[in-house]
């Protein structure tokens, strides 16, 4: 049976009915008839009421996008690792801001196939999409083991597990607002942890396996970890609600006459032009300040240690004041401290604004989806994220290389991070701007 159909509203009607009647047999239903409205109806219940928010059903597909988020962006937040290795190593010949290509292209793909994906699950086509995805990923964490010149790592890398990630973490933030209403900024918060995690087992992996057992057995090690990963995710997520077939092509312009959208995804576009450099330079400004290689590698680990916490503080906190009031400040916090990140000197300074920098970022992060998916009707959320994510792919896929090319130019990262810096600063200006123009006034919860 397609993965498209629907259930009608008649039968669906008709099983709230039933319900209601506490499950009695309806009585112009030959046998047959009733045995096919009783096997129907249990499929249907999960279509009728609101969010249940909780429940081991609602629960249980937390931990599949928790474990999808592990696998996708936690593995993508692991490039500082990666950049700093293929410096040293194995793309010695490239300069930083080309090997950097390769993870800002993974970065965006993470983002921009949302536009496509989002449309598709608003129609119904969701679990076989996300399963290829997942294989493709695993796929191409083994061929990055067997390459060896820039043109393959930048297509098994930043093309294919890019692309694949972005295929299977678009559509499954969507799925959250399915389950959860009133905790879906718990909920949102949870699922994000996951990145947190992947973002800090695999540096700290990483680090430890290279000199052990070398780069493609470590790399191998990697594509088993996702695929236990993967394969749980696929196993537990699940949909609540049916599809709609919402009119309109890929790209929803009628959402963009909202002015507090349009402007909303200006400032993700805006934000990831900066959002990402630190983290992807951190390692090796912590060199090039004195910092042992092998503990600059650990920054990374530690920064995505604490957006751990930030993620579910912001998640917490949503609930009762809004997802924009939390994002707004930490935002600024992050922007702020990419300013001081260049002048830190120190092993001492370095981790403080790891810290720090992490838990600010964690909390943008998370919830980065919450205001898109207020700002409209829940059958069209899998195409305003989607919508979303592709402005904010962009900023994502230019951030790190432009950064890489100041650093080329000046030999330092004070200019980047002044760069950096104060376009961050600025998204903080269109979020706040984002939040008058929906509510109508500065102050209120959203």
């Amino acid at each position: 049976m397609s993965e498209k159909s629907t259930p009608s509203r008649e039968l669906a009607d008709e099983n709230q009915q039933a319900a209601s009647d506490g499950g009695s047999s309806h009585p112009n239903l030959t046998p047959d008839e009733q045995t096919l409205h009783e096997q129907t109806s249990g499929k249907l219940d999960k279509y009728l009421g609101e969010a249940p928010d909780g429940g081991f059903k609602a629960w249980s597909v937390v931990v599949a996008i928790a474990l999808c988020t592990f696998s996708t962006f936690g593995y993508v937040n692991a490039w500082g690792v990666f950049q700093a290795y293929y410096e040293e190593n194995l793309l010695s010949d490239s300069t930083p801001s080309n090997i950097a290509w390769i993870g800002s292209v993974q970065y965006a793909l993470c983002f921009l196939p949302g536009l496509v994906t989002g449309r598709l699950f608003d129609l119904g086509y969701f679990k076989i999409p996300y399963f290829i995805a997942s294989c493709l990923v695993i796929l191409c964490t083994f061929l990055i083991a067997e390459c060896t010149q820039y043109w393959q790592f930048f297509l098994c890398q930043g093309v294919g597990v890019g692309l694949a990630c972005g295929i299977v973490f678009g559509p499954a933030l969507g799925i959250v607002s399915h389950w959860f209403k009133k905790r879906r900024g718990l909920a949102l918060g949870i699922t994000a942890i996951g990145s947190s995690c992947g973002g800090t087992l695999f540096p700290v992996a990483a680090q430890n396996l290279f000199p052990l057992v070398g780069f493609k057995w470590s790399v191998r090690i990697f594509g088993f970890m996702l695929l236990l990963t993967l394969g749980i995710s696929n196993i537990l997520i699940d949909r609540r609600l049916p599809p709609v077939n919402v009119t309109g092509g890929l790209f929803n312009w009628a959402a963009l006459r909202n002015p507090a959208y349009a402007v909303y995804c200006l400032s993700g576009c805006l934000t990831f032009l900066g959002l990402y450099t630190v983290l992807t330079y951190i390692p090796v400004s912590a060199e090039l300040a004195g910092v042992n290689s092998d503990f600059a590698f650990y920054l990374i680990a530690i920064a995505n240690a604490s957006s751990a916490f930030g993620r579910l503080t912001a998640g917490l906190l949503a609930d009762k004041v809004g997802a924009l009031n939390i994002m707004t400040p930490f935002t600024a916090v992050a922007g702020i401290l990419t300013f001081g990140w260049p002048f830190a000197r120190s092993q001492g300074s370095l981790i403080g604004i790891a810290v720090v920098y992490g838990f600010s970022c964690g909390a943008y992060v998370s919830l980065l989806a919450a205001p898109a998916i207020a700002m409209g009707d829940i059958g069209d959320v899998g195409r305003r994220v989607g919508m979303f994510m592709s402005f904010a792919a962009i900023g994502a896929l230019a951030g790190p290389p432009i950064s890489g090319a100041i650093n080329d130019a000046t030999g330092g990262f004070e200019d980047v991070g002044y760069y950096a810096g104060g376009i961050v600063i600025f998204s903080v200006g269109l979020l706040l701007l984002t939040r008058y123009l929906h509510l109508g006034h500065l102050w209120g919860k959203f």
